[in-house]
C-alpha cells in the first residue's frame, strides 16, 4: 500500500508533517494551530478524520504549539516520550497521553512507527521512520549530526524529510550572536546543508524517489540556494524544499510504478516513478 505525505509547515514558526496510507494517517509534530492544520489539510483535499494520532519528537515550541487544540478537538491520542511530556507542560487529556519507546514499534492500522533517538538539544529527542507494506517514510530534523541511528535508518527509506537547517557561510558572517552560532553548528543543534547533501549523497537508498528538505533557517539560510546544492546530486530523486509558510503537495510513495494518488485535485499530487 503506498504512503501519502505532505509537509504542513516546515521552520522555527511550526513543523508539522502528515504521513498516511488510504485508510489512516498520522502527524508527526503539530507545531501549527489547529486551525492553520485544518484549512491546509483541506486545501490538499486530505480528510482531518484520517488522522490517528499525534507523535511528538521533541519539546520545543515550534513542534508542539497545535497539539493541545488538535488532540482536544480530534481526541488524538498523543505518542510521546515520559521525559518530552515532563518538559513540555502542554495541556492533553490524560487518557489521550500515550508513551513510546525508542526502537519500539507502534501499529496503527496498517502503519508502523518505529522512533529513535537522535542529537538536539531537547530533554529526550526522536525521529521517526513510518512504514506500510515495507514503504518507509522518515522524518528527520532537528539533528545535530548525522549520527549512526539517522544513518541507518535514512540509508532504508523510500522517501526522507531531511533537515537542512542552515548554511555554513551564512551563519558564520551572519548577525546571531556566537553563543547561537555555537549552539545551531553544534553536535545537538541543527544540520546544515553540507551535512544532509554528505548524508544523501553516501547513504541513500537506490530506490529514495522524494527528499523533502526541511527546517530551512529564515535568515541563515536560502531555499533557491538549496534547492540548486540538491539538485545536483539529485540522481533521479524528486527535489522537494518545505516551506515555512505553507503547505507541499501530497506525494505519492509506493514500491511500484503507477501509484494512484488520493482524490485531490492534479496539481497537488506528484507521483512516485520507481
Amino acid at each position: 500500500m503506498p504512503l501519502f505525505i505532505t509537509s504542513l509547515n516546515s521552520g522555527s514558526n511550526g513543523n508539522c508533517y502528515y504521513i498516511g496510507n488510504e485508510n489512516e494517517a498520522v502527524l508527526i509534530d503539530a507545531g501549527i494551530s489547529c486551525r492553520e492544520t485544518e484549512k491546509r489539510m483541506k486545501r490538499l483535499g486530505l480528510d482531518m478524520n484520517s488522522v490517528r494520532a499525534i507523535f511528538v519528537s521533541h519539546e520545543h515550541s515550534d513542534h508542539i504549539t497545535g497539539i493541545p487544540g488538535l488532540s482536544k478537538k480530534f481526541q488524538l491520542p498523543v505518542y510521546i516520550t515520559d521525559a518530552t511530556l515532563r518538559s513540555a507542560s502542554i495541556p492533553i487529556e490524560e487518557h489521550l497521553v500515550q508513551l513510546f519507546f525508542p526502537q519500539q514499534p507502534v501499529t496503527i492500522g496498517n502503519l508502523t512507527i518505529t522512533a529513535f533517538p537522535k542529537c538536539h538539544d531537547a530533554s529526550d529527542p526522536h525521529s521517526f521512520v513510518i512504514s506500510d507494506s515495507g514503504v518507509k517514510v522518515g522524518v528527520f530534523t532537528d539533528i545535530g549530526n548525522s549520527c549512526s541511528n539517522v544513518i541507518q535508518h535514512f540509508s532504508q527509506c523510500h522517501s526522507v524529510f531531511l533537515e537542512a537547517n542552515y548554511c555554513e557561510d551564512m551563519l558564520a558572517t551572519g548577525s546571531y550572536p556566537y553563543y547561537l552560532k555555537k549552539r545551531i553548528s553544534g553536535g545537538n543543534g541543527h544540520l546544515s546543508n553540507k551535512q544532509a547533501l554528505e548524508l544523501f549523497t553516501q547513504h541513500r537508498a537506490k530506490y529514495l524517489t522524494h527528499l523533502i528538505l526541511s527546517h530551512l533557517s529564515r535568515n541563515n539560510n536560502s531555499p533557491e540556494l538549496v534547492e540548486r546544492l540538491f539538485n545536483k546530486e539529485a540522481n533521479g530523486a524528486t527535489i522537494i524544499v518545505a516551506s515555512r509558510h505553507h503547505e507541499t503537495p501530497v506525494y505519492c510513495i509506493a514500491h511500484e510504478s503507477g501509484c494512484l494518488p488520493k482524490p485531490v485535485s492534479a496539481r497537488h499530487i506528484q507521483l512516485s516513478l520507481f
